[in-house]
């Protein structure tokens, strides 16, 4: 699941020349603390409930009073764990999604984000990540199941990451295994490019831990 597959069609961006007054309506309205502001296609910055309440008049416009928003986002191709990675750090209920070319394309909002990650139950699964390198005509999801399935293992879920520069995709699987050292022996035997694997340890933690943390601040 990509970025680009998170944006949300409820939350619209603030034009620069909107008011902090509108600003905080549409926070109450759609509640969220914080919005992304453009001009036309250009993101200029995420303002929060907070920036507002400082403002000396909230009647005023904001590209009149902040010069410099902060501007957190992430690229559309980019996995929903980057977009998790971004929430958890930063503490923020929206995440602006951009293209190659930073057009501002849309926003996910914490709300939908869990609401797309609960139904990915594989997340909270037991098991392994593999993650595999492949020119895109290579590619063959039958293929790379049937390695699995032949290793007594099954895929939960797969992630599939590329870029409009190159020929290669990123194919990302989580596998029902804490033990995959057969399974990473059968793609090398047939030229996989194994680009990493994670194993139960360290991966498994953070991504649970990252889930976890979203759900607590869901929950605040």
């Amino acid at each position: 699941m990509r970025a680009a597959d998170l944006i949300s069609e409820i939350i619209p961006p603030l034009k620069d020349t909107e008011t902090g007054e509108r600003a905080m309506d549409w926070m109450n309205e759609l509640r969220v603390s914080h919005l992304p502001v453009v001009r036309g296609n250009e993101y200029i910055g995420l303002i929060s409930e907070n920036d507002v309440y400082d403002m000396a008049d909230p009647s005023m416009k904001i590209k009149d009073c902040f010069q410099n928003l902060p501007n957190p986002f992430v690229y559309a191709s980019r996995h929903v764990y980057d977009v998790m990675k971004i929430i958890s750090d930063l503490k923020i209920t929206v995440v602006p999604v951009l293209d190659e070319n930073n057009n501002y394309l849309g926003c996910t909002d914490l709300l939908y984000l869990m609401s797309q990650i609960t139904a990915v139950n594989s997340i909270k699964e037991p098991g392994s990540i593999v993650v595999l390198v492949m020119n895109t005509h290579d590619y063959s999801l039958t293929q790379i199941a049937r390695i699995v399935e032949e290793n007594s293992a099954k895929i939960l879920s797969s992630f599939i990451t590329s870029r409009e520069e190159s020929t290669e995709v990123e194919v990302t699987l989580k596998i029902n295994s804490d033990n995959i050292d057969r399974i990473i022996q059968t793609f090398n035997r047939y030229d996989y490019t194994i680009k990493a694997t994670f194993q139960k340890g360290a991966f498994q933690d953070d991504l649970k831990r990252r889930y976890d943390e979203l759900m607590n601040y869901l929950n605040m």
